[in-house]
């Protein structure tokens, strides 16, 4: 078996700076459950979606965050924050390891467009390894509607997708549909924390590489510390999820073209779509 704990915290989150309200919920964290090896918040919970907040890279905030994780000998993954690079505007989301370094970054590849407007979308996919446990993904919100993210970070070796969300909508249940399907089609744990008040409505979910649920938080302050056991991703990747669908292999070994895929598909109906903006009220006279 392999064991590691991991938390994911759920709080309050405003407009504003919270990294202070943060730290006290790492110390509760830390303080109740000791044996937590890695910690997890919510998208843009340091700051919320103020984009008056945006830092420079690297910038003061996560400078906090390698200092705090260094402090308890965590891996800390801060939720996300608004980044400045070269005068782009990124939902950058660093990975600091137990000895308060800066490992990786991941940029969320799907901002919440039209909603998330003026955030530029990253490119690189975001996997890093603990050593003698196993090999870690991160997604964030939106990315997770797009199945091809998660498949690409199984296909690199994930076993646990961390994804932070700021999910304030009345598509909560869409989203934790979405991550439950991301546990099943690529036998992975998923942690999906979000927020509360200005931060999201809660109901934060862990999901097995079975797609059971772990456990489904409410819409109120909650921590989450759940040890998991990566042997089981191991297993069920070989020998099917629930010993039965094995998904991974099946797209491994697809003889289907994928056509759509291809630079020279026809895109006519997507284009048809329109372009991607708000929806505006409709004309009352419309269908009659």
């Amino acid at each position: 078996m392999t064991h590691f704990a991991i938390a994911g915290i759920q709080m309050q989150v405003e407009q504003q700076d919270n990294i202070g309200a943060m730290e006290q919920r790492l110390q509760q964290t830390m303080d109740m459950y000791p044996w937590v090896q890695m910690v997890l918040f919510s998208e843009l919970a340091p700051f919320g979606s103020g984009r008056q907040y945006a830092e420079p890279r690297p910038g003061p905030a996560e400078e906090r965050f390698q200092a705090m994780a260094a402090s308890y000998g965590i891996w800390l993954i801060p939720g996300s924050l608004y980044q400045i690079v070269d005068d782009k505007l990124y939902n950058t989301s660093p990975v600091i390891n137990p000895a308060g370094q800066i490992i990786t970054r991941y940029e969320k590849m799907f901002p919440f467009y039209p909603y998330e407007e003026g955030i530029s979308p990253g490119s690189a996919f975001c996997v890093f390894d603990v050593d003698g446990v196993g090999r870690f993904g991160v997604s964030n919100c939106y990315d997770i509607w797009f199945p091809e993210t998660t498949r690409t970070l199984a296909a690199m070796g994930a076993e646990v997708l961390l994804h932070p969300v700021m999910t304030s909508y009345i598509d909560r249940d869409i989203d934790l549909v979405m991550a439950r399907a991301a546990a099943a089609s690529n036998q992975c744990y998923v942690f999906d924390i979000n927020g509360v008040s200005a931060g999201g409505v809660g109901k934060s979910c862990v999901f097995d590489p079975a797609a059971r649920v772990i456990h489904q938080a409410g819409s109120h302050e909650e921590i989450i510390p759940v040890e998991i056991d990566l042997e089981q991703v191991r297993r069920q990747r070989v020998r099917g999820i629930r010993t039965l669908g094995q998904p991974l292999k099946s797209w491994r070994d697809n003889l289907v073209p994928l056509e759509i895929y291809r630079d020279d598909y026809d895109h006519s109906y997507l284009e048809s779509l329109g372009p991607l903006v708000k929806p505006h009220r409709q004309d009352s006279s419309v269908g009659e």
